[in-house]
């Protein structure tokens, strides 16, 4: 009768059995009854400034590496860094990102041409110190965000 009258939002059948026992054993309100102790929470000022200082020392870190050091659990930090800190994650650099086989195939065709034509090029290039060239050290898309506040550039 109560999927007739919900659907898919009644209560599953166990969970009605498991209601009745507990009324029928003189239970009188829905509410949970009061437990001993303090509510168990990480989301506690020390731990949000834990977190905040972690993340000041290094913003690259996972999630999964605050929570390590911290000793609680993902979600919570996650939770710290999104809703107390109101921060988020963003790459910090351009990262070249994965090509497609018709970009792979472009890309040959381009090297092979200026393979054809390099005693032209050459002619024509510049040289100099090679203490100006930098070295280029790609990264993945994965190892390059950062955590930001909303107000910071």
């Amino acid at each position: 009768m109560l999927v007739q009258v919900y659907g898919d939002n009644a209560m599953k059948e166990t969970a009605v059995y498991k209601w009745v026992k507990h009324f029928s054993e003189g239970r009188e309100s829905v509410t949970d009854k009061e437990r001993s102790g303090q509510p168990a929470t990480s989301r506690t000022e020390e731990n949000i400034a834990k977190i905040h200082q972690i993340v000041r020392e290094n913003r690259r870190l996972t999630v999964r590496s605050i929570a390590k050091q911290v000793n609680i659990d993902r979600e919570t930090v996650r939770k710290i860094l999104t809703e107390d800190l109101d921060m988020k994650k963003v790459c910090a650099k351009m990262v070249p990102k994965e090509l497609t086989e018709e970009q792979k195939e472009r890309r040959v065709t381009i090297c092979r041409d200026l393979l054809e034509r390099q005693d032209d090029i050459l002619g024509h290039a510049i040289t100099g110190d090679e203490t100006w060239v930098y070295q280029y050290n790609p990264e993945m898309k994965r190892q390059s965000p950062q955590w930001k506040t909303a107000n910071s550039p």
